[in-house]
């Protein structure tokens, strides 16, 4: 079930908040628990068995990580905590990672006349999601930052939490834990703030973001003979407009939706493609993924604290994992270095800090874009040869033009969207729409609110009526 889809906006969320507000306060967690349980079922199958499962290994787990639930000694409690990350790392390894290993193998085993066995998993929605979660909780209770939860209900609500369960924000487990207690407080306020944050993110994605996928599809399948300049860059181009605005439209859409059931989840965007540097950009990018990996890799591995071949090195590990987080591929391990190594490379030359002059702030800004827009093209294309065909002819200016196939898709509409999300670049970089709609106060935020619930919802809506919508691009990972 997708949050773009008639299912889920005409029929289940209306039951949902329904029952949230209904119910009383001890039982609120257990319509959003159940709820959430129902909607990753109805797309995840049989494999919510496996996220049932982890859910209760990690709650006794959490309980015996309290320094005084089991009177456990300090040892033993590491031991455990050792026991449970190890656990969720091999649950995800073996279901993510499973397949890719065994091919590799067979590929290595094949030069000498041999085979072996592909395993063949189905990749559970979500489980790099809720994996981290996972870690965050057992991580959290070590460390005696928060306590752990007695209630399973109160657990499978911060685990299962429909809003954020396939494709985050990733909300570390600290972050959370005040608001999960049965005291929590329910008000049509938190409706009424959260729903102009949902409808934003619901006209990014579907009138921006898939308006602009067959366009972005037709660039990346063009076959190598026939790629040509214009075709490379319109479809790096266009990626890098469509995949914020689907990614940032769900988490636009997630904050909303926990907002509307009572709960605040992180921001996971902050304008990412204003930024100067690579490093700030991992500022603003995907901000829940970068705060998981400072606190609990980056940190314990020694963070800048260890001396500058250390920090290299250490920066070059999160972006291996980085990487290889977001698909069991060659290619997202090749963007994972990419990006390492342009931090390393500004860190190196003390280029991590912004120029204080404005010209030196546009040149930046711009290298930055065509770093980012560069690494995209790994991010996309479906295989490593694809995506040095594409770049390849970046690099190569011609006069060939576009092909019959993606010049069909170029129809006028998605050519006005794409040049309407192209003027996010030129945005200052302070203004966050999102946060704006949900929290400002002011006459100039209501006349947006209105106009996002009127033309954007209205729009929305017309168009996930008639199947125009597409599933997240984040949840395949």
């Amino acid at each position: 079930m997708s949050f773009a889809s008639p299912l889920f906006l005409w029929y289940f969320l209306p039951v949902v908040l329904v029952g949230v507000l209904v119910a009383p306060r001890a039982a609120r967690n257990a319509v959003v628990a159940g709820a959430s349980l129902v909607f990753y079922a109805s797309g995840a199958g049989g494999t919510t068995v496996l996220l049932l499962c982890c859910i209760a290994v990690n709650f006794v787990v959490g309980r015996g990580l309290e320094p005084d639930d089991w009177g456990f000694g300090e040892a033993r409690r590491r031991l455990l905590l050792v026991g449970g990350v190890g656990f969720n790392v091999a649950v995800l390894a073996i279901w993510k990672y499973a397949g890719f290993a065994t091919e590799q193998l067979d590929v290595l085993t094949s030069w000498f006349g041999g085979e072996f066995p592909v395993v063949q998993l189905a990749l559970p929605i979500g489980i790099s999601f809720y994996t981290f979660h996972h870690i965050s909780y057992l991580v959290d209770i070590y460390r005696g930052e928060r306590p752990a939860l007695r209630e399973p209900v109160a657990f499978v609500t911060y685990i299962s939490m429909f809003p954020q369960l396939v494709a985050g924000p990733i909300v570390r487990y600290r972050e959370i834990a005040d608001q999960l207690p049965q005291r929590r407080t329910h008000r049509l306020d938190d409706i009424a703030s959260g729903f102009p944050r949902f409808a934003w993110g619901l006209t990014k994605k579907v009138v921006i973001a898939d308006t602009l996928a067959p366009m972005v599809d037709a660039c990346f399948a063009t076959p190598a003979e026939d790629m040509t300049f214009a075709i490379a860059w319109l479809g790096a181009i266009g990626y890098t407009v469509q995949l914020y605005f689907d990614f940032s439209g769900y988490s636009d859409m997630a904050i909303g939706l926990a907002r509307m059931l009572g709960f605040r989840l992180p921001e996971n965007f902050a304008r990412p493609y204003s930024s100067v540097t690579v490093t700030e950009f991992w500022r603003r990018w995907h901000m829940s993924l970068s705060r998981w990996f400072r606190d609990y890799v980056y940190i314990p591995l020694g963070g800048n604290r260890k001396g500058v071949h250390r920090t290299y090195l250490n920066l070059g590990v999160i972006f291996v994992l980085t990487g290889f987080w977001h698909g069991a591929a060659w290619t997202f391990l090749v963007w994972g270095l990419f990006h390492g190594m342009l931090l390393v490379v500004e860190r190196a030359t003390g280029r991590d800090r912004a120029p204080s002059t404005p010209g030196g702030r546009i040149g930046r800004r711009a290298v930055t874009m065509l770093c980012v827009v560069v690494g995209w093209v790994f991010f996309r294309a479906p295989d490593l040869g694809t995506a040095f065909t594409m770049l390849g002819h970046m690099l190569t200016p011609d006069l060939a033009g576009l092909t019959d196939v993606v010049a069909a898709s170029m129809t006028n509409q998605r050519v006005l969207f794409l040049v309407v999300a192209l003027a996010v670049v030129f945005v200052p970089a302070n203004s966050g729409t999102g946060p704006f709609l949900e929290s400002v106060r002011s006459r100039r935020a209501t006349a947006l609110r209105v106009g996002v619930m009127t033309a954007g919802l209205g729009y929305a809506a017309l168009l996930v009526a008639t199947g125009s919508f597409s599933p997240f691009l984040y949840y395949q990972f």
